[in-house]
């Protein structure tokens, strides 16, 4: 197979269900689908609420890169960033905290996560770009089934 990609541009409203049905389409395994769903929903919710404002003036922009060995996601949203200092991929120490979930989950649903100021050089925005290896990944899936049992 070689490299293929496929843009995708929405408004910014959480109505993500019919986006995330695209974006995970060329995943076959279900145990895998829905790893990569969550981590997507969670970037998506992210660009929505904080890169956005919830303005559903502003666009999602979500570029789907396939390889042989990679599926790559680009969501980019039109805020001005996530300053490095806030992209903690620790829990909360208070359990019970409103916020601060998201990017646990995205860093532990992707094999790689990377940070960039623009999508495309006349763009300004954030750009969160998800990577996952199409190896087998029990390792990440155990520590899912932990989370989601709240261990």
């Amino acid at each position: 197979m070689a490299l293929r990609w496929s843009d995708f541009i929405t408004p910014s409203t959480l109505q993500l269900a019919p986006l995330l049905e695209l974006l995970i389409e060329p995943i076959r395994c279900l145990q895998l689908q829905g790893q990569v769903q969550l981590g997507l929903q969670e970037a998506l919710v992210n660009a929505v609420r904080h890169g956005n404002g919830c303005d559903p003036a502003k666009c999602l922009r979500v570029r789907r890169i396939e390889t042989p060995n990679w599926l790559v996601w680009q969501v980019q949203d039109e805020g001005a960033g996530v300053p490095p200092a806030a992209r903690s991929t620790s829990l909360p120490e208070q359990l019970d905290a409103a916020g601060g979930r998201g990017l646990f989950l995205i860093h532990h649903c992707f094999d790689d996560v990377r940070w960039s100021r623009c999508w495309r050089r006349s763009v300004a925005g954030a750009t969160r770009i998800a990577q996952l290896s199409l190896e087998p990944a029990e390792p990440m899936l155990n520590q899912l089934d932990g989370l989601a049992a709240g261990v």
